[in-house]
């Protein structure tokens, strides 16, 4: 039987792949805070299936804060970066091993020469299995260190793009990126507590 035009589209639709438009997004946002963060985008940036990283505020009480008002605290915003990453590239979980080699969790006033609230180490979640992930990740930070862990997993709250001059620093900055990560002593003290320096 001849089939009309019409049904032969219908049958060719039917047995295409989903286009762009139709495919289920692929990309999931994660958010952390680890002190300064310049310090915090660039090793995610260095992963296969990390699409963007974008750096800012979270955890606070004030809108739309600036530079200068979270680093002099009081707004209880910390410095963060805010991950978009495809899953079927990059799971949470490594997400999650990046970050807590790249933080000292038993830090509870800051992190290395950075001090304050604002510069506190935290996993900011997005949905039930991302807490799920983030806590039973904590407890074997927790067992592998053998010190109380002073790295809060807390449900994510707004979060605030920081200024553009802040955007991608290590690569627009490498020179003083470096002298900045080598004289706060972060490299020195991640190698104590891990075993090797972040990326």
């Amino acid at each position: 039987m001849r089939r009309s035009p019409l049904a032969l589209l219908l049958v060719v639709l039917a047995a295409a792949p989903l286009g762009a438009a139709d495919a289920p997004n692929r990309t999931a946002v994660a958010t952390f805070a680890g002190g300064c963060f310049w310090c915090m985008e660039a090793p995610f940036d260095a992963l296969d299936g990390v699409t963007a990283t974008t750096v800012g505020y979270t955890g606070g009480r004030t809108a739309d804060p600036t530079y200068d008002a979270v680093s002099a605290g009081g707004t209880g915003h910390a410095e963060s970066v805010q991950v978009t990453y495809d899953p079927s590239r990059v799971s949470y979980t490594t997400l999650l091993d990046v970050f807590w080699r790249n933080v000292d969790p038993t830090d509870a006033g800051g992190q290395f020469c950075d001090r304050g609230d604002q510069y506190r180490s935290a996993v900011f979640t997005h949905d039930a299995e991302q807490q799920r992930l983030a806590e039973a990740s904590r407890a074997e930070v927790a067992k592998r260190l053998g010190r109380t862990i002073a790295t809060a997993v807390v449900p994510a709250t707004k979060f605030y793009p920081a200024e553009d001059y802040h955007q991608d620093y290590a690569k627009k900055n490498p020179i003083r990126y470096r002298f900045y990560r080598t004289t706060c002593g972060r490299d020195r003290r991640l190698k104590e507590l891990w075993g090797t320096t972040s990326r």
